[in-house]
């Protein structure tokens, strides 16, 4: 995995723009701690920081390919992880190709010389990177097909600049720090609208989408999306074809020249991808798989269930790594260093943006400091809930029949992160009905079969509406948290070839025993001890601790006593003393505290990236 990074101009040589091409490939450094490239040639230059998984000492970028070993044809720079490139690279060879390195990266470019844009639908993978083609002088941007890995550009006169994470392009002199009521809306709104990112005029490649830039603008293509199709497999066929699939997904993602982990909650999707993954690496003969799990200090004696969280993980995870005999070790974190505001600014720096909550993209950081003093690659049950409708919500009718984001429906009241925000700010950014109007969008873009039921139908856009506009988040979290520190996370459950058949088994299969994640449960059940088979789902953890919020408060206060904090015009003064003064309980819950989180965290982001805040065209 790396950070990748560019700028096109066509109206100059960017040989004279070396001092900012470094600059914007400098950013990308904790992305790809192991070598830096810079390519520059003429009206083009490309940036590459490289996390070192697969060939080693090849593999170096940015990558330049040619054709009778003397003429360039094309140049990449490349971040991702290509799961089937031994495969491509056999075809590859038969058609006359010969190879200079065991890397993906060179597979992946002479796949683009060899097919052209057609060539992406060979992929299996998880990937973001650009190929300049000297042939016909342009930009080719793409993206994989669930958005595993980011990628953003910016339009500009002649050309474009783009990069892994917004740094990158905020880095450029041409890419200003302005942010509009539509990127405020995105950090507000707990719906993401593919393709738009915060700050003004910056785009993201859309998952499954190739954007193409020359002398005559820019074109988007999408190369895949979600269709729907006629599942004609019986229930036993389904459950054998998943794992199947599942099979083939590990065979593929343990390859790694490099230490390799499992990421253990002690949930079901963590599980059958740790058991797997053990099952996989044994049989190779191959040491065991290495697992962890995250808690925190007190967290046995302190937890409180809730309506999110009823159990612990501690004792499951304890079942699984004893079920496998992984070699397994609890990360356990103390709440207050959680809020520490040099661990804030670190999360925001590595997000770019604000996030709404904060003790669970801290832990996460911590968590994964932890596991790459260990292993550079972890694998990861990310998107499974996603995929094979695991949430609460998709089991709860009114969520289900709400003309509204399905996670948003019950969670908004209680999850109310806007909290302390001003009234007339939020007027300004009129939140229901942007949230109305994306919801509306998305909608229009499910795919339609024929005779479906109006159940299933319904149920297809539940699933459909948390794989284009709720994954990309967690998304977005786990690669930035991960990649802050050097560590690649990899996703078996978001291999597209699995999503596609989950995509389209009618939700009465789904749901055949009145459980989430049936067809999963099925397919794995003889990898699993019981307690993980019977526990139901519950999301990454959050602490408890009051000492969390305690520390959060003071930073509020402190907020709040500083004339010029940024944060402070978006404000409802009376709000935030209200708040203050309420009592600390013996348990402190998200739902306590998302309010004040959101307001630090924006006041670090506003402060740390010189934002200017245009709403209706008026700077706060």
């Amino acid at each position: 995995m790396c950070g990748i990074t560019g700028w096109l101009s066509y109206g100059q040589d960017l040989q004279h723009q070396r001092d900012i091409l470094q600059r914007m490939t400098d950013t990308m450094a904790l992305r790809g701690p192991d070598a830096h490239g810079l390519w520059i040639d003429g009206p083009v230059g490309l940036g590459h920081c490289r996390l070192s998984v697969i060939d080693l000492e090849g593999g170096r970028q940015p990558m330049v390919e040619k054709l009778d070993g003397e003429r360039e044809v094309a140049v990449i720079t490349y971040s991702g992880e290509v799961y089937n490139f031994q495969d491509l690279r056999a075809e590859l060879e038969s058609r006359g190709h010969r190879f200079k390195t065991l890397s993906d990266t060179e597979v992946v470019l002479k796949a683009y010389v060899e097919w052209g844009d057609e060539f992406v639908d060979k992929l299996n993978g998880m990937f973001a990177f650009a190929i300049w083609d000297i042939r016909t002088q342009e930009m080719v941007l793409i993206r994989d097909r669930l958005g595993v890995k980011p990628l953003y550009y910016f339009p500009t006169q002649d050309g474009v600049v783009f990069g892994s994470e917004p740094k990158a392009l905020l880095a450029n002199p041409l890419v200003p720090r302005r942010v509009t009521a539509e990127g405020l809306r995105g950090i507000l709104g707990m719906a993401r609208t593919p393709g738009y990112a915060v700050f003004a005029g910056m785009r993201e490649v859309m998952p499954g989408e190739i954007v193409r830039v020359n002398r005559q603008g820019i074109i988007n293509r999408h190369y895949w999306r979600l269709e729907a199709r006629k599942h004609e497999d019986n229930l036993e066929q389904t459950i054998q074809h998943t794992r199947s699939l599942l099979e083939d997904i590990m065979d593929r993602q343990i390859i790694a020249d490099v230490p390799l982990c499992s990421l253990l909650s002690g949930g079901l999707d963590s599980s059958v991808i740790t058991s797997l993954a053990s099952k996989k690496l044994l049989a190779g003969g191959q040491p065991n798989i290495n697992s962890f799990s995250v808690d925190f200090v007190n967290n046995a004696a302190d937890f409180v269930s809730d309506d999110l969280r009823g159990t612990m993980d501690a004792p499951f995870v304890k079942d699984m790594a004893e079920h496998i005999h992984s070699t397994h070790k609890d990360v356990v974190l103390d709440s207050r260093e959680l809020a520490d505001p040099s661990l804030r600014t670190k999360v925001i720096h590595a997000l770019d943006v604000s996030p709404a909550s904060g003790d669970m993209y801290s832990s996460l950081y911590r968590l994964f400091e932890e596991v790459k003093r260990h292993s550079t690659v972890a694998l990861s049950g990310e998107g499974a809930d996603e995929v094979f409708g695991g949430y609460r919500w998709f089991h709860d009718p009114e969520a289900v029949s709400a003309n509204a984001f399905p996670w948003m429906v019950r969670g908004r009241a209680r999850y109310d992160a806007n909290g302390l925000i001003d009234g007339g700010v939020l007027e300004k950014l009129d939140l229901d009905n942007f949230l109305r109007d994306s919801y509306t969008q998305a909608l229009a873009e499910v795919p339609i079969l024929p005779g479906e039921s109006a159940e299933n139908h319904r149920m297809r856009q539940m699933v459909y509406l948390h794989i284009t506009r709720f994954l990309c988040i967690l998304l977005d979290r786990k690669d930035r948290m991960s990649m802050a520190v050097g560590l690649e996370v990899r996703v078996p459950f978001l291999d597209h070839r699995l999503v596609e058949y989950v995509y389209n088994i009618p939700w009465d299969m789904k749901t055949f025993d009145g459980r989430e994640k049936s067809i999963l449960r099925a397919a794995a059940r003889d990898l699993l001890p019981n307690s993980i088979l019977e526990r139901v789902k519950c999301p990454y953890p959050s602490t408890q601790d009051p000492a969390y919020e305690q520390e959060l408060r003071a930073a509020l206060a402190k907020i709040m006593s500083d004339d010029h904090a940024p944060v402070k015009p978006l404000l409802d003064a009376d709000l935030v003393k209200a708040a203050l003064n309420r009592k600390v309980g013996t348990s402190s819950l998200p739902s306590d505290r998302i309010a004040m989180d959101m307001v630090v965290n924006l006041n670090t982001w506003l402060t740390d990236y010189s934002v200017t805040l245009d709403l209706d065209d008026k700077e706060i």
